[in-house]
């Protein structure tokens, strides 16, 4: 990489086209696969007996694996009962899955040599704009046509509300957009300046003079880095599923 940019290049492994498209096998679907069995196999792996432990994975008396996974799934329940009390019960196989895929996909990224799937924006857009249209199905199903009562407030008159919809249409359409665009500048921006970071710092480490020992301040300001874009991976895909669990109960509730 030549660039703090290239990391984030699509790159073709196996080149295949049927019927003017593109089949490629490229680096972004290797992660993406990689990333889904790993998902597939902790999801295995606290629902289902697994190798020597006992008739399953959870225990009365918690190990340390239990203790984790509990503490994501009561995250993901206290977001829900938050926003939607106890009538979001129902969404939290949907929401703790959100929420460990986005977590899954920023941690991956953050091995070496690997590829961060939420770097771009295909993927985020992809996402969110699922979950939003899915979202606004879950209200139309249950109010109907009372689901347009989110872009005209209460105790509006006509006059005001030839402006206030188009704002509040305009503002409804955005959600999708600001969901994806926030994930994908944070997880960009951060593994961008590890890049700025590390190539400064090998630049440093390979001259021949006394200079050469500087290049441990960069290397100290990288490790310090490192650990706030695990707090940054991590805390993207809370906002991430709390800004969901709000978009869902507007459509639920109405609000």
């Amino acid at each position: 990489m030549f660039t703090p940019l290239d990391q984030f290049q699509i790159i073709s492994l196996i080149s295949f086209k049927m019927f003017n498209l593109d089949l490629s096998i490229t680096n972004i679907f290797i992660i993406s696969m990689l990333v889904l069995f790993f998902f597939n196999l902790m999801v295995r792996f606290v629902s289902k007996p697994f190798f020597h432990l006992e008739e399953y994975s959870f225990f009365i008396i918690p190990n340390n694996w239990q203790l984790f996974i509990e503490t994501i799934y009561e995250t993901a329940l206290k977001l829900l009962f938050d926003n939607l009390n106890q009538y979001g019960e129902i969404y939290f196989p949907f929401i703790s899955m959100v929420f460990l895929f986005i977590l899954f996909c920023n941690l991956v990224g953050l091995i070496p040599y690997s590829f961060t799937l939420t770097s771009h924006l295909i993927i985020t857009f992809s996402i969110s704009f699922s979950i939003f249209i899915g979202i606004n199905i879950i209200g139309y199903k249950k109010h109907k046509q009372k689901l347009f009562s989110l872009f005209i407030p209460a105790n509006t008159s006509f006059l005001l509300a030839l402006i206030l919809v188009p704002i509040e249409f305009i503002s409804y359409m955005a959600k999708p957009i600001s969901l994806g665009v926030r994930l994908f500048i944070n997880l960009m921006a951060g593994h961008t300046l590890l890049k700025v970071i590390v190539g400064f710092s090998w630049s440093m480490l390979i001259l021949e003079d006394i200079i050469t020992f500087i290049h441990f301040i960069p290397l100290m300001i990288l490790v310090i880095l490192m650990g706030l874009e695990l707090a940054v991976a991590i805390i993207q895909a809370y906002v991430f599923t709390i800004l969901t669990c709000i978009y869902l109960n507007d459509s639920v509730n109405l609000h």
